[in-house]
């Protein structure tokens, strides 16, 4: 896990404060940013639900919500902690472990990689399962909502009906939720500190550049984000909609990479003085990042929708989300409500 960080400053009336927590990333700023972009971007063929300004922004109010149960217990911050980073090193490895543009399949497959070079996934970080995770689960949930909706579409028996309408209304409370719970890592994933064992200050090991030692992490994605990172902004940099035409771990995969090559990039601009104040360069640099991580997000977004049509729902004999919408799957209600 990421060690203390010295100050978080909160206020030109408070210039810094102690901060002992493990780094952060982005702030709220930066995670409602990322978020409220991503949603309010969203193609017209996703559901309509989706696309309401009140999804987009409840949805970036969820996505702070990793960062504000921190501290909740041993057990909890522990595991959660490192799921918001992974500390890649300057040869796109997770601390000498497997490459992070070709990850193993699972976290398990991970740990033992990591085990084998005398780590762990809780000391390199475990981001890109988290993002991959995720995704994973909002396929599940899109094809579960698609499930109902075709069942208040077919169903006969209006008890059925009824319930089926119920549970579509569940699953959207569960879809924003679980977005919103996701599109944090998806987001921690475009700042560079959170892919790189550089993640504060350039730290040990080579430094020819004579790359800052100071604890910038924090007050570079917190409060000068807030200070100088808009919404129109954001949404102005954001490219179309890109299909990777790939599996989401290869997906994730470049995503981090990218990031990844930013941050000798970083370092350079915090030496010339970009992110002092009146400087545009650091202004226009962290937008760039936000941007990136809505324009991840969307795509992702719609990835997870496009996928959710083939998505397997029901036990013990499962059918796909499509089967259920084109009427080949018996009635919705049996099928999702359970027969036991």
């Amino acid at each position: 896990m990421h060690p203390p960080l010295r100050y978080l400053a909160i206020a030109a009336v408070v210039p810094s404060l102690l901060w002992t927590g493990p780094a952060l990333a982005w702030g709220s700023s930066g995670h409602r940013l990322v978020t409220q972009a991503a949603v309010e971007s969203l193609p017209s063929d996703l559901p309509a639900f989706m696309r309401q300004p009140v999804f987009a922004v409840e949805t970036a109010e969820i996505a702070r919500d990793p960062d504000r149960t921190r501290g909740s217990g041993r057990a909890h911050d522990s595991d959660r902690d490192p799921a918001h980073f992974v500390d890649g090193d300057d040869e796109g490895r997770a601390l000498g472990g497997p490459l992070i543009a070709a990850l193993p399949p699972t976290r398990e497959d991970y740990d033992a990689a990591l085990r084998a070079v005398g780590s762990d996934s809780w000391k390199a970080g475990y981001l890109p399962y988290s993002i991959v995770e995720g995704w994973q689960h909002l396929v599940k949930d899109l094809a579960l909502w698609r499930a109902d909706n075709a069942g208040v579409r077919l169903a006969t028996d209006p008890a059925h009906k009824a319930w089926l309408e119920a549970d579509r209304a569940r699953r959207e409370l569960l879809i924003r939720a679980d977005l919103g719970v996701w599109s944090h890592f998806v987001g921690d994933a475009s700042y560079p500190l959170h892919v790189s064992v550089h993640y504060n200050g350039w730290g040990k090991g080579p430094n020819p550049d004579g790359f800052t030692q100071e604890h910038i992490h924090v007050p570079l994605e917190g409060p000068y984000v807030a200070q100088h990172v808009t919404l129109a902004a954001v949404k102005a940099q954001m490219a179309i909609y890109k299909a990777c035409g790939c599996a989401i771990d290869a997906r994730v995969g470049e995503y981090l990479s990218s990031s990844m090559g930013l941050v000798r990039p970083f370092y350079a601009l915090e030496k010339a003085g970009g992110f002092k104040e009146g400087d545009r360069r650091g202004v226009a640099f962290m937008t760039a990042r936000i941007a990136a991580g809505a324009e991840e997000l969307r795509d992702m977004i719609v990835d997870a929708w496009n996928a959710s049509d083939g998505m397997s729902i029901g036990y013990p004999i499962p059918v796909t989300a499509s089967e259920v919408e084109a009427g080949r799957a018996g009635d919705p209600y049996l099928l999702l409500r359970g027969n036991d």
